[in-house]
């Protein structure tokens, strides 16, 4: 879901309100489990040596707000970036893409590892699991690594599909029932 160094990834424990996150400049590749950060919920670095990703605070912002997410993964994936490079919401097209909720919104462009990121994201997610960064990537969110992770690539498969169908034309919409329907299906009754 992202080529190189790029994108971030972050898994919260609750009981220890400490976070790890995949460090700054790392190819993933080459990780190993001591170059993972630990960190407090005031961005402060509790274990590791590394530097952690310069978007730790759009991380802990989160876990900060939302009891209902533990963990966050951050991408550059392809589809997804266009989507976010042209401003687009992804609108309810697909039923799968309701994994991530009603519609998956697009921030504006703000510097990435800023503060004003880190705040501008948490309001696109809000009663919502993903967001798309402006000009930028995705970000996804969910109760385990797992889950946050699914949903990163269901968006990226509806984002693809989303592009296609533009190409086309203009996709044919859920309807409000077939909506509520398809949150109730994947938060309702947890379906990954």
């Amino acid at each position: 879901l992202t080529k190189g160094t790029g994108g971030n990834i972050s898994s919260f424990n609750r009981d220890m309100n400490l976070f790890a996150i995949t460090p700054s400049s790392m190819d993933y590749f080459s990780l190993i489990p001591e170059n993972i950060v630990v960190m407090d919920l005031d961005n402060n670095i509790i274990e590791g040596s590394a530097k952690p990703s310069s978007e730790y605070a759009m991380h802990s912002i989160i876990y900060r707000n939302r009891d209902d997410i533990c963990s966050v993964v951050h991408t550059h994936s392809e589809g997804a970036t266009v989507m976010a490079c042209m401003g687009w919401h992804l609108p309810p097209f697909y039923y799968l893409n309701m994994i991530g909720g009603r519609d998956i919104r697009c921030i504006p462009y703000i510097k990435y590892g800023t503060e004003k990121l880190a705040e501008e994201a948490l309001a696109g997610l809000k009663d919502r699991y993903a967001v798309y960064l402006g000009n930028h990537g995705l970000l996804s969110a969910g109760k385990d690594l797992s889950r946050a992770f699914k949903i990163a690539e269901i968006i990226e498969t509806a984002s693809n599909i989303y592009i296609k169908c533009r190409m086309l034309g203009s996709p044919k919409l859920l309807t409000e029932e077939e909506i509520e329907e398809m949150l109730e299906v994947f938060h309702g009754k947890n379906y990954i």
